[in-house]
């Protein structure tokens, strides 16, 4: 009996995001580079990296909850917490070295670790079970780190790529710009000076890591304000600022097109930082 066919676009983020680990090469965030949107979509992308890692010979030795605190869920626009696996190469000692070559762009957390005394059924386990399972909780650091280049917020670099270019890679607007974030060549250029050509800007990885580099130097402009980094995306950061000194809202219709409105706001940070995704 053969299993369900994978989505196409799914299976090509997972494979994106293994080749990135294993080349230790961040790539740009898959929901805008595959269209990737949803928690179903994540986890099914997970899930295959976690087939892989088993087939190789890992072995899963625990299990990750993430983004339990409630406050930490509104500021990043999310409404319940994330799950994951912990195989027996991420598993360090106290006073054992952690190798800086196999880790990419990491950020240590403190955390609280249970050790589970007894396997738990399958099904999920009442209070009183899942605490008599419990052997004892140790105080523990997690190293988290982030295949995703330029710190942009995977569901903010989606909607600005689906706004922009509507996924098309080579997408060109009215006055030259270029590529799925519409790069205008001298912006690109100012960014990477090794792109000389429009061939170079248009290829996806190298427009998504550089136009996500721009996006996060405007919203860094304006001290983590992400309508007006989006605004100074948009239309300039010279004629942003030229409004704000006029004190005018320099607001064009842009903003709204990316950040939704009710029901489907974005309502997130826009850059990720320490937040441990």
């Amino acid at each position: 009996m053969s299993s369900n066919p994978v989505d196409p676009s799914i299976q090509k983020a997972a494979d994106a995001l293994r080749s990135a680990r294993g080349e230790r090469r961040p790539i740009a965030p898959v929901s805008a580079s595959f269209g990737i949107q949803g928690i179903e979509a994540a986890y099914a992308i997970a899930e295959i990296n976690t087939k892989a890692r088993l087939a190789s010979g890992a072995r899963m030795v625990g299990k990750k909850v993430g983004l339990t605190s409630k406050a930490v869920q509104k500021q990043l626009g999310v409404d319940q917490p994330d799950f994951g696996v912990l195989f027996d190469d991420m598993e360090f000692l106290n006073g054992q070295d952690v190798p800086a070559s196999m880790l990419m762009q990491p950020k240590v957390e403190a955390e609280v670790a249970f050790v589970v005394g007894k396997d738990l059924d399958a099904k999920p386990p009442a209070w009183s079970e899942f605490l008599v399972s419990l052997e004892y909780a140790v105080p523990a650091l997690e190293i988290v780190d982030s295949a995703i280049a330029e710190g942009i917020d995977p569901e903010l670099g989606f909607r600005i790529v689906r706004v922009e270019s509507v996924f098309g890679p080579n997408a060109r607007g009215r006055y030259g710009a270029l590529g799925l974030t519409q790069l205008m060549p001298a912006t690109a250029r100012s960014i990477d000076r090794s792109l000389r050509t429009e061939a170079q800007i248009l290829e996806p990885v190298t427009n998504l890591r550089t136009g996500f580099r721009y996006l996060r130097m405007m919203i860094e402009r304006y001290e983590g304000d992400v309508r007006l980094g989006l605004l100074a995306y948009n239309r300039g950061l010279g004629t942003v600022d030229r409004a704000l000194r006029a004190g005018r809202d320099p607001e064009n219709g842009y903003s709204p097109k990316v950040l939704g409105g009710s029901g489907s706001q974005y309502t997130g940070k826009g850059i990720i930082k320490d937040e441990g995704r």
